[in-house]
């Protein structure tokens, strides 16, 4: 057992090219439960069945541990089965179909396809307010980042060749790729919108507002809502609404949630998890 946990460990460094703080948490949750299936007398984790693994959940609620931790750690479980399964080390991967434990989380509003369309029709006139707008919402929904980060974006922050742009984040800067068709939206906003709303030749933010300024978050929020009316979105909308329908959209589209958990930036698992739970509910 301990080569195949050598070898998972691997998989998830130079193959899923996970984070170091997702390694550690990821090795340190089969850790644990590798310790829970030895104590129940089964010889290793590759000799289980779904009611060693129903149990452990079982005995984790019974512990006080939250929903939310113990979405985490069976998300840690099912991904170390399906590698299992990859490698042929099982044949049939324990945590199929395995209902996971309700979480007591308040889940967000989430747009739906159609829904997201009709937002992003709103700003379609060519003056620059509307595409300044247009380019806000595009580059929120495209690539996913934070409402914090999109207006603390600053020019050199934006890679238009590259598709990508650089955020920052509670001290922590990455580095995200932007759907092509934001980056067609941010071109013209450079060409055609910013070098009118701006006032100061040195301003280094990206989204400036009417008086040249950076814009705010409650500036964006406003935009929001504003375009939330006209297009009769009957839902309570944020800009934050936009990062959590662009998670779901992702795992729809088949985005397994280690790749969702860096591309939204998360460093604990379990905060990524919360869409898995949401889409299932939907």
């Amino acid at each position: 057992m301990k080569d195949i946990l050598e070898q998972y460990k691997s998989h998830l460094m130079y193959e899923k090219s996970v984070s170091l703080n997702t390694l550690e948490c990821y090795m340190r949750d089969i850790m644990q439960y590798r310790a829970y299936v030895l104590n129940t007398g089964v010889n290793g984790i590759n000799t289980t069945d779904q009611s060693i693994v129903q149990a452990y959940i079982k005995a984790l609620q019974d512990e006080g541990i939250s929903s939310s931790t113990i979405l985490r750690k069976l998300s840690s479980i099912r991904s170390f089965y399906k590698f299992l399964v990859s490698i042929d080390e099982i044949s049939l991967d324990p945590t199929e179909n395995l209902e996971a434990p309700k979480s007591k989380r308040k889940l967000p509003s989430i747009l739906t396809p159609s829904e997201i369309s009709k937002l992003m029709d709103q700003p379609s006139g060519k003056d620059p307010k509307s595409i300044r707008d247009k380019a806000m919402l595009e580059l929120l929904y495209g690539s996913g980042i934070r409402v914090s980060e999109l207006i603390g974006l600053n020019l050199v922050d934006l890679d238009i060749n590259n598709a990508t742009i650089v955020c920052r984040s509670s001290g922590k800067e990455r580095t995200t790729k932007v759907e092509d068709r934001a980056i067609s939206y941010l071109e013209n906003y450079l060409r055609y919108s910013r070098v009118k709303l701006v006032r100061d030749n040195h301003e280094k933010a990206l989204f400036v507002n009417f008086h040249g300024r950076r814009m705010t978050r409650q500036g964006f929020w406003k935009i929001v809502k504003y375009y939330t009316q006209k297009a009769k979105i009957n839902k309570d909308i944020t800009p934050h609404t936009l990062r959590h329908s662009f998670a779901i959209h992702l795992l729809d589209k088949g985005t397994d949630i280690q790749a969702l958990q860096e591309i939204l930036g998360h460093s604990d698992l379990s905060t990524t998890q919360m869409y898995a739970q949401l889409r299932d509910n939907m």
